[in-house]
């Protein structure tokens, strides 16, 4: 019977195995393009594996290698900040994701545990939000920025998105909600009021979906394109999706610098996915410690 159920599994495995291949595969050929010389990119483009690999084009992308060296190499002699456009994309998603996640935590203790009239109203208007398209928002937000000049500022990037997101007062709401009542009756015992309760006791057993809320809208803040375009288009404020838009424009028309944008793009990638993996550990441990299966 054991054999007969491994056997049933094989469909399911070459499933997954498909969807892993369909899903990494774009993420492998960013990299491949990237490490094929600008000069083989269009007689190599068939090939699964660069003929002959080079870094030139993070080094370009880095800025070590002047003009005449990247345009030596193929590329347009473009120039991107990428240092500068790194620490901007950090500040961007690190305050989005950590403001955001911070009163989404409040919001979804409120709508668990405080008692206050039209609470079900209020939570029902929230989750209709649900279905309001981002883009609907996104010209009021502009207007209201503009009007208090807080444009090309940090501030008016972060705005419209550090208060909440009605999925994640949804989520928190839901786990906070499974919290025992014991708990936090035994803490108010303890001379704690709300804040005490929600500050010592709720948040610390809450790691594992705060982690999760958190990661997924730095995931959310680190990629957005159309908002930091429209608010922070200077230099002091530009983050990185931006610049390499910027990058590509720059290039001429007849040939994009695609095998620098690659480059660029790679690396772009590279601060998520080392935060995916030492976040993700974590979120298990503290799944498995909070007991959530």
């Amino acid at each position: 019977m054991r054999r007969i159920a491994k056997i049933g599994r094989l469909p399911a495995w070459a499933i997954l195995a498909v969807a892993l291949v369909l899903t990494l595969f774009p993420f492998y050929w960013m990299v491949r393009t990237a490490l094929t010389p600008a000069a083989d990119l269009y007689s190599d483009s068939g090939a699964l594996f660069p003929q002959n690999p080079t870094m030139v084009n993070f080094q370009r992308i880095l800025g070590l290698t002047t003009q005449e060296e990247a345009r030596a190499a193929g590329g347009s002699g473009a120039q991107i900040d990428f240092a500068r456009y790194l620490l901007n994309s950090v500040v961007y998603s690190g305050l989005i994701a950590t403001l955001q996640t911070f009163f989404c935590a409040m919001a979804g203790y409120a709508f668990a545990r405080l008692r206050f009239p039209g609470r079900e109203l209020v939570f029902g208007i929230m989750i209709a939000a649900l279905m309001v398209p981002p883009i609907f928002t996104l010209l009021p937000n502009f207007v209201l920025v503009k009007s208090l000049d807080w444009v090309n500022t940090f501030a008016g990037m972060v705005a419209p998105s550090i208060l909440m997101t009605p999925f994640a007062v949804f989520f928190l709401r839901q786990f906070f909600l499974s919290i025992p009542r014991d708990v936090e009756e035994a803490a108010r015992l303890d001379g704690n009021g709300a804040w005490g309760v929600f500050w010592r006791i709720v948040l610390p057993m809450s790691r594992g979906p705060l982690i999760t809320i958190g990661l997924t809208t730095t995931v959310w803040a680190w990629k957005d394109y159309l908002w930091p375009l429209l608010v922070g288009r200077e230099e002091e404020t530009r983050v990185l999706t931006v610049a390499l838009g910027v990058f590509l424009q720059q290039s001429p028309n007849t040939r994009p610098d695609w095998t620098g944008l690659m480059a660029g793009s790679t690396l772009s990638v590279l601060p998520v996915l080392l935060l995916l993996v030492f976040l993700g550990r974590r979120l298990v441990q503290s799944l498995n410690f909070s007991g959530i299966k």
